[in-house]
């Protein structure tokens, strides 16, 4: 017997957390519950759901590394939803994720994916290579297809520092779990468009880290002014973005009083423009 049950938890190991609990539990996956569809057809909903959304993330390579930061609103139809939730996190020690989209699903996603990785850490004894990871994370967001065809879509952006090619990565997807690796700079999210626009006018070859992080805050800052469902700096509330630098040395979170500094300065210049005007 003791043979017979070493020999079937042999079979059944796996070095993907995902695929152990698709197999085991499939009803604790983020996108294993019934696909709207069906709830629709069993008469448990008569009405597209409300949930809160998260938006926007911006990210950037810089001499040294890649950062990604996100603001901190999230809205729910025509309301602010929350001005804390945080969009940016470790996903492990070199690398960071960013999400857009449905709040709820999107968070249970980070967590799954960073369990994801610490697992396999755990049963292989080494990390995951960067390309390894950006693949995973397609195949979860793939796996909430049902989902994003009803609305409830995922989006986000991935970066990290690759330890062999000695420098940062960036990877963004579609809702089918497309990835694509970026060069330079991405957004994602409803103040997207405005970002970029931004991106490509501040962003340039080399940027110091401190500059980056100034061109990050200043992109979500026009983002913000234009997008009603990107949250800029708010000095009243002590808000600011969530920023994440990753190089050779890991993932990094800049401290609020250099954000609030840095913002501070762009409030600043944006206020002398408009007086001088």
């Amino acid at each position: 017997m003791q043979e017979t049950t070493a020999n079937r938890v042999a079979a059944n190991a796996t070095s993907s957390f995902t695929e152990h609990l698709q197999r085991e539990r499939p009803d604790l996956m983020p996108f294993g519950h019934m696909p709207f569809n069906q709830l629709l057809a069993a008469g448990q909903t008569t009405a597209p759901l409300q949930a809160p959304h998260g938006t926007t993330i911006v990210a950037m390579s810089y001499a040294g590394g890649v950062l990604m930061a996100g603001d901190r609103r999230a809205t729910m139809g025509n309301v602010i939803a929350s001005r804390h939730i945080e969009k940016v996190f470790p996903a492990d020690q070199y690398s960071v994720l960013g999400i857009a989209g449905t709040a709820g699903i999107a968070l249970d996603i980070t967590r799954l994916f960073q369990v994801e990785l610490e697992h396999y850490e755990k049963i292989e004894g080494t990390l995951l290579s960067l390309d390894g990871k950006a693949n995973r994370l397609g195949a979860m967001v793939r796996g909430n297809l049902p989902m994003a065809m009803q609305g409830l879509a995922v989006v986000p952006l991935f970066a990290g520092f690759d330890r062999p090619a000695g420098f940062g990565r960036l990877f963004s997807y579609d809702v089918t779990g497309g990835r694509y690796e970026e060069q330079e700079h991405h957004a994602v999210g409803s103040g997207s468009m405005f970002a970029r626009g931004a991106l490509k006018k501040l962003w340039r070859p080399g940027l110091s880290e401190q500059d980056a992080v100034a061109v990050a805050v200043e992109a979500l800052y026009d983002a913000a002014d234009d997008d009603s469902a990107t949250g800029g700096p708010d000095p009243v509330r002590q808000l600011w973005p969530v920023v994440y630098v990753v190089n050779r040395t890991g993932a990094v979170r800049v401290p609020d009083r250099d954000l609030a500094a840095v913002a501070g300065r762009i409030i600043e210049s944006r206020a002398v423009a408009q007086r001088e005007a």
